[in-house]
């Protein structure tokens, strides 16, 4: 739906010659026309309006002096830097262009009627007065000469088998005698020039010659290949005329034919069968074509016109419509007329025209798509797209028509140039059209829905003396308009002003060439300009920023547009290689289209992506890095589009986007940043019925309406129910309701919204949601709301069975009489939709209420030969049993349990057997006394139980708290708790044999467990074996407390005997220990010092770092959580860790800390490690092992090592404060880390500073 737009147009007359031009070319390298007239060849610059180079043809012989001599040919030849034309006398001749010097190559008696290159410059075919084709290399050697006229069809030529024949096929209404016609074709018309026509495929491989036919007089298309082989022949085509031209793309040929009823284009194969066509808007005998030329890219076709009135008309086709864009004007005046036409070979919207009175015209075209300005919710959203004399206008707010049909045509009396909008608030669905014979057409809408235009009476009529005098309409108020056109100067431009009075039709021209500045075609620099209309007399100013510079853009762009990028006006402007521009700013360089709504930067990229960029919430410098990055998963301003898509517009305070696909077609998108901020704004206007429609349409989850702000949910929950005013809406919203915080997760909140605190904090989402709309729903109507009901009930964290079960239960037994109640049948069939059948009879079962339990059972697929047995039996029991019957079968033991306990002695086995299985033993105990027989026999069961799972000194307790003293003893003994067993012993009590042969047994579990002293102690004081003991001490190395008893037992034997002869087995080992903690206590000091040192670099580099980001003007898009901070080249996103357990996150921070230089979290880890040095330091046992080494007078090696452990706490404690300094340690939050901001950073930088300056303060003081 793209319409061509003329962005600049540069016209040169200063270049004049005898004769008129015959030929035109244009130098690939310099930009510079190549002119050959009757006389001579001429290099000229239409920018600087001088000839570069020229060479008379008549001096040297190549065309006779009187004027009558024909150039049938001229190309441009880069790499040879010449010019090489052919003459009708058949001279092919080089015009070397930097020596101007002229060479002929080659001569043919018989005349050349054109000549063509191969688009690689390599090969040439000649075309003879003797109608054959000569092909030659780029040298200028011949590699073959056939005919042109050949009776073979060629080398593709068609395979008949039998079945396919044409005699055989079906011909409608025409019946069979159509198979037997034969096609009659007429000669060629009397303005045919009868000169052969040679085109060659963009490849260079074929190429096609229309020639006339020597037996029908009419014309021939023949295809060849690059070897001078023919390959097909047309079929015969009555009326074919002289234009043709191959598609470089190397799909189809272009040519012309006339019916008896119509002019049309016609496309042939390259087989030579035709393959569409369409009509020209012209009578058969209105006009002739003189000329097809394709673009480079394939995409324009311009046919070239001549006869009363000299046209040049532009074509694009899509969804296989071709439509008229442009129609050129040229008049009736024939030395206006053009003489040579041709595309840019390097710009593929460049068109060169010459004119015969030496003109030459240079346009620059570019696409656009023409929609409305959507200034408001008024505007419909309209799309004008040119075709011919018609304006096909489609209204895609109420919608989507796909090309080429439309919502409705405007037809016009000529050709339509540009389409434009008014720019007025409410009024922006009226337009005007400028056509080719300079007036102005405006059109207005009858109502906001009524999409049909009338026109107006005011036509503004603007005088021009060329095709397009007027361009980049701009329709401002009822009756002004402006408009560009060319100044006096090629490079300069003018720009008009143009108002209709209510007398006479007239336009209102202020030249201000003075002014106007907007481009140098030789700086390729585009300035912006301030038109000031308002002002008494117009004036042009250069365009500033805030700041007062200038805003330029670095090159032309072929699409602007006006925006506001946070608070700040700016313009935006897209290049025909794909750079997007905010004033002098590159934005992206792979942008295919855009377009601003609202607040809204909506772009489509080359890599097959639409962008929704929100410019409040943006700086220039955001909008290029947003535009650069990826984005990440649930980023809600990308999303993938099909390959090719473009832009069409956007509907204004709606969330469509209407892209249009490469073939033509369209596709309406609803882009998720458009969407969800439409969403935020109704629901912060508590427009919850439309963003409750947007978000079931479009497949939102609907938990977002809690979650974008609960507090005003909660607080306007009757509003709620009152607007959704749908038992099923109300329903679904319910249904749907997750714990999940859908802002956080699926629909992130724009970082400058607040985040939205939870009202009832401790408490889950859903139960808060579903007891919020439970209780409004039945203070305002709970017989019509009661399905919703049952439904916040159903869906809570724990559902709520047995109450919604008991609802449906009253409403059974108390039917409303209300209108509009639902019945219990209703109820109960909904409560069955929203729970399994199973396990809504299992939940009212355990309601111990029959008559539910048959209401459910009865809605089941359930056999009442299996449940009924069930139930009477559950009838005929006593009601205590009756429940643990039920709560047993359901598997609620706890429940069982309980009622269990009330049915009496003789189910006291039962309960004791349930207790076991199920391991209830806590429980149990609850529900009798201490001092009961039952209470005994669950604490003897327990006991059991715990030794089973080896925990006996818990079974002992329980033993002996309820008198059995037996297997409390037994207990306490297996688990080696002496103290515990003693104390039961002395109660019971024991004899002193038994209790010393008690204390022996558990002083061998002691020792077997290194507990030296306490084995000791009972082999002393109660097994009465003072030398047990004391060797007790001497085997666990417990020197003063052996000496103790030695000397208050009197056995200064055993010191002799035992305590001398171990005390000397063990120096050895108690030196080579003082050696380990020696050496040990060096390496942890050397390691210490290390660290310490590294910690005061790396905080001087970070310190120096921080400094400077302050300093940048672009700090904010820095943090410390960048390599540019740290150096590193590591990420420390740990956004795969699960946090699901302790072990995890602790595993999780120790791969943070790095010791690596350069990490970005070095500090951290060196301050954790000299943290557990000093720990490690702390924790060495050296007291003990000093005594040792005194006693057994080891003095030097004592002194080594205290003066070693001296020095490593000294320098210990000496590092504490610089390791940890006061300020580090008071703060409450890091100046930087991986979780900080610019914003915290700037924070604590200036707490730090506010200390500093109050210090200076008091010193000056």
């Amino acid at each position: 739906m793209r319409n061509l737009k003329l962005l600049k147009s540069l016209r040169s007359s200063e270049l004049q010659g005898p004769g008129s031009p015959q030929c035109f070319a244009v130098r690939a390298d310099t930009g510079s026309l190549l002119v050959a007239s009757h006389y001579s060849i001429t290099e000229y610059d239409p920018r600087t309006g001088q000839v570069v180079t020229e060479a008379s043809l008549t001096a040297e012989g190549f065309l006779p002096e009187d004027g009558s001599g024909v150039v049938v040919g001229l190309q441009d030849l880069a790499e040879l830097e010449s010019a090489c034309l052919a003459t009708a006398g058949g001279d092919v001749v080089l015009f070397n262009l930097n020596t101007c010097q002229l060479e002929c190559f080659g001569s043919v008696d018989s005349g050349l009627t054109s000549m063509s290159w191969s688009p690689d410059e390599e090969l040439v075919v000649l075309t003879t007065g003797q109608e054959t084709i000569i092909m030659m290399t780029k040298d200028f050697e011949p590699i073959t000469e056939v005919g042109i006229h050949q009776d073979d069809f060629g080398e593709g030529k068609f395979i008949t088998v039998g079945w396919g024949k044409k005699e055989t096929q079906f011909h409608g209404s025409e019946g069979k005698q159509a198979a037997q016609r034969k096609v009659q074709v007429s000669p060629a018309a009397v303005w045919d020039d009868r000169r052969p026509r040679v085109t060659w495929r963009g490849d260079g491989q074929l190429f096609a010659v229309s020639a006339i036919c020597l037996q029908t007089g009419a014309r021939k298309v023949r295809v060849w290949n690059r070897e001078g082989v023919l390959q097909a022949t047309s079929e015969p085509i009555n009326g074919l005329e002289q234009a043709l031209c191959w598609k470089p793309s190397g799909s189809l040929i272009a040519s012309t034919q006339r019916h008896p009823n119509k002019h049309s284009v016609v496309f042939m194969e390259k087989n030579g069968l035709l393959h569409g066509d369409f009509t020209l808007p012209f009578s058969k005998d209105q006009s002739k074509v003189k000329d097809l030329l394709w673009n480079s890219d394939s995409t324009i076709l311009a046919v070239w016109l001549e006869d009363i009135l000299q046209k040049d008309c532009l074509w694009m086709v899509g969804n296989y419509h071709w439509y008229l864009k442009q129609s050129l004007d040229f008049g009736r005046d024939s030395q206006k007329a053009p003489a040579c036409v041709c595309w840019d070979p390097e710009r593929p919207l460049r068109l060169h025209v010459m004119t015969r009175s030496w003109t030459s015209i240079t346009y620059d075209w570019g696409y656009t798509t023409e929609r409305s300005p959507g200034l408001d919710a008024a505007d419909n959203a309209n799309v004008a797209v040119i075709d011919g004399d018609k304006i096909l206008v489609t209204t895609f707010r109420q919608c989507v028509v796909p090309p080429p049909m439309c919502s409705f045509e405007l037809q016009l009396a000529s050709p339509v140039n540009q389409v434009t909008f008014l720019c007025q608030p409410q009024r922006t669905n009226q337009l005007a059209a400028l056509t080719s014979d300079g007036q102005i057409s405006v059109y207005s809408q009858g109502g906001l829905y009524n999409v049909s235009l009338k026109l107006l009476e005011g036509i503004v009529t603007v005088l021009q003396e060329e095709p397009l005098a007027l361009r980049q309409l701009l329709w401002l108020e009822d009756e002004l308009f402006v408009g560009v056109s060319c100044g006096l100067l090629p490079t300069s431009s003018t720009i008009l002003m143009l108002r209709s009075s209510q007398d006479e039709k007239y336009g209102v021209k202020y030249s201000v060439k003075n002014h106007v500045k907007s481009i140098t075609l030789q700086k390729k620099i585009c300035y912006f300009l301030h038109f000031c209309v308002d002002c008494p007399k117009p004036s042009v100013e250069d365009w500033r920023d805030s700041s007062g510079c200038s805003i330029n853009f670095p090159v032309p762009c072929v699409q602007t547009a006006l925006c506001s990028i946070s608070g700040e006006e700016c313009l935006l402007g897209l290049t025909d290689r794909s750079h997007l521009y905010a004033g002098d700013t590159e934005l992206a360089s792979n942008i295919s289209s855009f377009a601003v709504c609202n607040d809204f930067l909506l772009i489509t990229t080359h890599s097959h992506t639409c962008r929704c960029l929100q410019l409040s919430m943006l700086s220039v410098k955001g909008l290029q890095a947003a535009l650069a990055s990826d984005g990440g998963q649930n980023d809600e301003t990308l999303r993938r589009v099909e390959r090719g898509s473009r832009i069409v517009t956007v509907v204004p305070q709606d969330t469509r986007v209407i892209l249009q696909m490469p073939r033509g077609n369209l596709e309406t998108v609803h882009h998720r940043a458009l969407l969800l901020a439409q969403l935020r704004k109704w629901l912060d206007s508590l427009r919850f019925r439309d963003a409750f429609e947007c978000m079931r349409k479009l497949r939102i989850n609907l938990n977002f309406i809690y979650d974008h702000n609960p507090k005003i949910f909660l607080e306007n929950i009757e509003t709620v129910i009152t607007q959704l005013n749908s038992i099923n809406h109300i329903n679904l919203f319910l249904t749907e309701l997750k714990e999940e915080d859908t802002t956080s997760s699926m629909y992130p909140r724009p970082e400058s919204s607040p985040v939205q605190i939870q009202p009832v904090p401790g408490q889950k989402k859903v139960d808060v949601v579903c007891d919020a709309l439970r209780s409004t729903m039945e203070s305002m109507d709970p017989n019509r709301f009661f399905l919703p009901i049952l439904t916040a009930h159903v869906k809570k964290t724990v559902p709520e069975l047995e109450i919604a079960l008991q609802k449906v239960h009253e409403l059974r037994v108390n039917p409303p009489e209300a209108p509009g109640a639902v019945s219990a049948e209703e109820a109960l069939k909904y409560l069955l939709f929203l729970v399994n059948v199973n396990d809504l009879y299992d939940h009212s079962l355990g309601t111990y209420d029959f008559d539910l339990v048959l209401m459910v059972a009865e809605k089941s697929q359930k056999d009442p030969k299996e449940y009924l047995p069930f139930l009477n039996m559950l009838k005929s029991l006593e009601p205590n049993y009756q429940r643990y019957t039920i709560d047993k079968h359901l598997k609620r033991y706890r429940k069982a349990l309980h009622h269990l306990s009330k049915c009496g002695e003789e189910h006291f086995l039962e309960a004791l057997q349930l207790v076991k299985e199920q391991k209830l033993y806590s429980e149990a105990l609850r529900l009798y006394t201490t001092d009961s027989p039952h209470y005994k026999a669950l604490s003897c069961a327990y006991a059991q139980h715990l030794v089973e799972q080896q925990q006996a000194e818990q079974a002992g307790l329980l033993l002996w708290r309820c008198r059995e003293p037996a297997g409390a003893l037994q207990a306490f003994a297996s688990s080696s708790s002496w103290r515990n067993a003693i104390c039961v012993a002395q109660q019971i009590p024991l004899p002193p044999d038994q209790l010393a042969l008690l204390a022996r047994d558990l002083a061998e579990k002691l020792t077997e467990q290194r507990r030296y002293s306490e084995a000791a102690l009972l082999l002393d004081q109660y097994a009465k074996d003072c030398e047990e003991a004391i060797l007790a001490l001497i085997t666990g190395a417990v020197w003063e407390e052996a000496l103790r008893l030695i000397y208050m037992h009197n056995r200064q034997d055993i010191t002799e005997t035992n305590l001398k002869p171990t005390i000397n087995k063990r120096r050895g080992s108690i030196e080579t220990k003082q050696k380990q903690f020696t050496a040990f206590l060096e390496a942890q000091v050397a390691t210490f010092t290390r660290h310490r040192a590294r910690l005061a670099v790396v905080r001087e580099q970070k310190e120096k770092a921080r400094l400077d980001m302050l300093d940048c003007p672009d700090a904010e898009l820095y943090s410390e959580a960048s390599s540019v901070m740290t150096g590193s080249k590591y990420s420390h996103s740990n956004s795969r860790i699960s946090s699901r357990s302790s072990k995890n996150r602790r595993k999780a921070e120790r791969k943070k800390l790095s010791l690596k230089e350069g990490s970005p979290m070095e500090d951290r880890a060196l301050m954790y490690a000299l943290g557990e040095i000093i720990t490690t330091v702390d924790k060495m046992r050296v007291h003990n092992l000093l005594k040792a080494l005194v006693l057994f007078q080891f003095d030097k090696q004592a002194e080594k090592l205290q003066l070693a452990y001296e020095e490593a706490l000294q320098t210990m404690e000496a590092a504490v404060p610089e390791v940890w300094p006061e300020g580090l340690q008071n703060s409450q939050a890091p100046l930087t880390g991986p979780n900080t901001t610019a914003n915290s950073i700037m924070a604590s930088f200036q707490q730090q500073q506010r200390p500093a300056a109050s210090q200076q303060g008091q010193l000056n003081v």
